[in-house]
């Protein structure tokens, strides 16, 4: 959740700061850091979501149930009692498994559990990579932005900063998505009425839960609180950027859209130029549908404007 709010609150900080968006690693359309940065908060809150109700799961015990689930040699509602005193113990909403038979060997919350920190590491290893890209530089690279520099980054390169927060998250998110896999060997290697492999599958999500939960405040600490924008640099890729002919097209055509993007980069001239000097567009109505509030959301000017 702290990490969460960082993101959010960069998102405040940036929220006006416009650049282009990128699909494929090209052009597409413009958006702001700020938009860029929610999208980062929201899709990690939304891992967190998911974890606490799969951590419901756990609820469900078989604590009572003896050998094998029938509850031989245990006096009856034995099981049950062992739920409600549990229940009472810990605060927490636990009953006795429906089928006690069928739970003692079942390990499906562990996989599930697992699953979804696998899941929310692959998103924060994505968020990471975003990141690293974005910050790529200084001079041959995107660098729209800057990450905290935590140390040189090279004995024979001097001046150079590298990514080397996100990149330890990165590894941190591989061996988790790692002991996902082993959970899933673990679980699948039960046999009958048991499952003898839970020690390894329990160690496994314990340790990818201390890692995920280190590496966030990291993360946070050491990086995104630190995260400064190039303004300059993100708004020039927004002007110099073929991308923006998108917003042209309800406008001009397709084909002329086409034309001009073609153009723009055969020459290297600017799209704004090239629809002007062709006299496809008046220059105060080409503002006009340029202008950052229109291409922002979900918005088309009518035509007779």
């Amino acid at each position: 959740k702290s990490l969460v709010e960082a993101f959010r609150s960069k998102a405040n900080e940036l929220h006006d700061v416009l650049k282009m968006g990128r699909t494929q690693l090209q052009d597409a359309v413009p958006m702001t850091m700020g938009q860029e940065f929610t999208a980062f908060a929201n899709t990690l809150n939304n891992e967190v979501a998911r974890l606490k109700t799969n951590a419901d799961l756990f609820l469900d015990v078989n604590m009572g149930a003896t050998a094998i689930g029938t509850g031989l040699n245990a006096p009856p509602g034995y099981a049950a009692r062992c739920a409600e005193i549990l229940a009472e113990l810990t605060g927490f909403d636990i009953v006795s498994a429906g089928d006690l038979v069928e739970a003692t060997p079942d390990t499906g919350a562990f996989v599930i559990y697992s699953g979804a920190l696998k899941r929310m590491s692959v998103k924060l290893s994505k968020i990471c990579n975003d990141l690293r890209l974005l910050a790529s530089g200084p001079r041959a690279g995107l660098f729209e932005i800057n990450l905290p520099a935590m140390q040189p980054g090279s004995s024979i390169m001097p001046g150079k900063v590298n990514p080397v927060i996100p990149e330890v998250v990165n590894q941190v998110c591989f061996k988790v998505i790692g002991n996902d896999l082993t959970v899933t060997f673990a679980a699948e290697a039960g046999q009958l009425q048991l499952n003898v492999m839970e020690p390894v599958l329990c160690q496994s999500i314990m340790e990818s839960i201390k890692l995920l939960i280190n590496a966030m405040d990291t993360l946070r600490e050491r990086c995104v609180t630190g995260i400064t924008a190039n303004k300059d640099v993100a708004l020039a890729m927004v002007h110099n950027s073929i991308g923006i002919v998108t917003a042209l097209n309800p406008y001009i055509g397709y084909k002329n859209s086409t034309k001009i993007a073609t153009e723009a980069l055969a020459t290297g001239r600017r799209v704004y130029d090239l629809v002007l000097e062709q006299g496809l567009l008046t220059r105060e109505k080409l503002d006009k549908i340029l202008d950052p509030e229109n291409m922002l959301r979900p918005h088309m000017l009518p035509e007779k404007q």
